[in-house]
């Protein structure tokens, strides 16, 4: 039998971090294994439980959830972090993604979703559901954000084409059918869109093009 996925939940509402340990632990293959009501509860518990994922909220007093982050991926860079939130703050999601969170969710998600994303990140995955990247997509096309944020991008036009098709939830393999090219071009290409944008995750290149305005066509 495979070993559960050991989850930390950041929180600082007692009733959010309850509603989610009963959906996770009602799984049968998770098991949460603490409860933090700041970030800096988060990294203590971090270090003492070994979590195999953290949920992270991204309002919270003392440390904030994109402090935290910050932290915990100096700290424990293997162990994944999803952004869980109610509150419409696109710019705090972006910074929390560029800061290496690896997925983005709202605290309405239906728990199949909930799920699947832990699942996700617990190989190593991201998945960004299609309704966060539209909030993204419609967050940098506001006028507002676009006369601060635009600037000429470094990559090629097919690193563009593929980041673009990352962030609207295709996988390598539906890329390569896409942009018909092979799947260890797609690999590359990405691995050239990372040292040219100076991060090292499919939700961090998202972040900083998003931040730059560069998702749409």
């Amino acid at each position: 039998m495979a070993q559960p996925i050991r989850v930390l939940i950041t929180d600082d509402h007692f009733i959010i971090r309850e509603g989610l340990r009963l959906i996770l632990e009602t799984s049968g293959d998770i098991e949460v294994v603490g409860e933090a009501s700041d970030g800096s509860a988060a990294l203590r518990l971090a270090a003492e439980n070994q979590p195999d994922v953290v949920l992270m909220d991204l309002r919270m007093p003392r440390m904030d959830g994109r402090t935290a982050i910050k932290h915990l991926q100096q700290d424990f860079p293997q162990v994944p972090i999803v952004i869980v939130t109610t509150f419409n703050e696109d710019d705090l999601m972006l910074h929390g993604l560029q800061a290496g969170a690896n997925g983005f969710l709202l605290k309405d998600t239906p728990s199949d979703k909930l799920l699947v994303t832990i699942y996700a990140a617990a190989r190593g995955e991201t998945l960004l559901q299609p309704e966060v990247m539209s909030r993204l997509v419609a967050f940098t096309q506001s006028p507002a954000h676009k006369q601060v944020s635009q600037e000429p991008s470094p990559l090629s036009a097919r690193e563009l084409e593929t980041l673009r098709a990352v962030a609207s939830g295709e996988t390598n393999k539906g890329i390569a059918l896409q942009m018909g090219i092979s799947e260890r071009t797609v690999k590359a290409y990405l691995t050239s869109v990372y040292n040219k944008l100076g991060v090292d995750s499919r939700a961090a290149a998202i972040a900083v093009a998003a931040q730059k305005s560069w998702l749409s066509p």
